[in-house]
């Protein structure tokens, strides 16, 4: 993968950005999710590059992109505004949009705003829960609530003094369960704990979950939907949409997957079996056949 380059937002915002494959091919923009960086995506930008131009940010609070302090700098709708304002600044008119959990779930909110205007003309989304059901299930289902519950102790602020103490893998030692650092190259885990090291980004990466509408129940409360409760009102997606599940994630069980054919018109689903959370890079050949499939057929 070629070097980042420094991008300006139009809102202030500076993101590190990688650039690669031909300007006036269809673009893919790839959002990489917690706790890592746009090297996520780093065997299919190699795969993809000669045919599609392949645009992977450092998303804010990561690594050197832009940190800003305050907590509602985080919230969802600041985070889905950045996609947009980054096709901008490149000249891309409309894009493919691909992401892999956080990314994934702001893959969701650019897909369903971008397919009014045209510029989402297709999404890939791999291990996200997808708004509409993912709340629903923190209340309902035992298995998704559990798998949780490190979201609770990721925004519990007497935890700060762990992260200031260790930097992010203090927390992520405590709290996670979910690591597949046994199948990662030891190279790319080095590199990811050095930039764990970094106190700002781990509270602005944090700051991700702090920001998010999303209630997390403890496990003694019922497992019931609260009174008033409502399923957000979202559109139904009509854009076609690839969703690539790994079925061995511990964070995201495959109940994420329930009724998604039900608010996807055009639905393709891809299920990576004897696979963990991390399915681009733990599993890259079978995400790259995955969406070459999908994007010759949508092509």
């Amino acid at each position: 993968m070629g070097e980042q380059k420094r991008v300006t937002l139009a809102n202030g915002i500076e993101l590190d950005v990688v650039d690669e494959g031909p300007r006036d091919a269809p673009a893919l923009i790839f959002l990489h999710g917690f706790p890592e960086s746009h090297r996520t995506w780093r065997h299919q930008i190699a795969h993809f590059s000669d045919r599609f131009r392949c645009i992977a940010p450092d998303q804010r609070g990561y690594r050197g992109s832009s940190k800003p302090p305050a907590l509602e700098d985080y919230t969802p709708d600041k985070l889905i505004g950045d996609i947009f304002l980054l096709a901008d600044a490149l000249g891309v008119e409309n894009f493919t949009i691909v992401g892999h959990d956080w990314g994934g779930a702001i893959a969701w909110g650019v897909a369903l705003g971008g397919q009014m205007n045209g510029r989402v003309t297709r999404a890939i989304v791999a291990n996200a829960p997808h708004p509409a059901i993912f709340q629903k299930l923190l209340y309902t289902n035992r298995v998704q609530r559990e798998a949780s519950q490190y979201m609770r102790g990721f925004r519990d602020p007497a935890n700060d003094a762990l992260v200031r103490e260790e930097g992010l893998i203090g927390i992520l030692r405590q709290e996670v369960s979910w690591d597949s650092g046994d199948v990662m190259e030891p190279e790319e885990r080095a590199a990811l704990m050095e930039e764990w090291q970094d106190r700002d980004a781990a509270f602005a990466m944090l700051n991700w979950y702090r920001a998010s509408p999303i209630d997390i129940p403890p496990m003694d409360a019922p497992f019931e939907l609260p009174d008033g409760w409502e399923q957000p009102a979202l559109p139904p997606l009509t854009i076609p949409t690839l969703v690539i599940w790994a079925m061995d994630d511990l964070a995201l069980p495959p109940e994420n997957l329930e009724g998604l054919d039900q608010i996807i018109r055009d639905y393709t689903l891809v299920e990576v079996r004897d696979c963990g959370h991390f399915v681009p890079w733990e599993a890259p050949d079978k995400v790259n056949a995955a969406m070459d499939s999908f994007l010759d057929r949508t092509a």
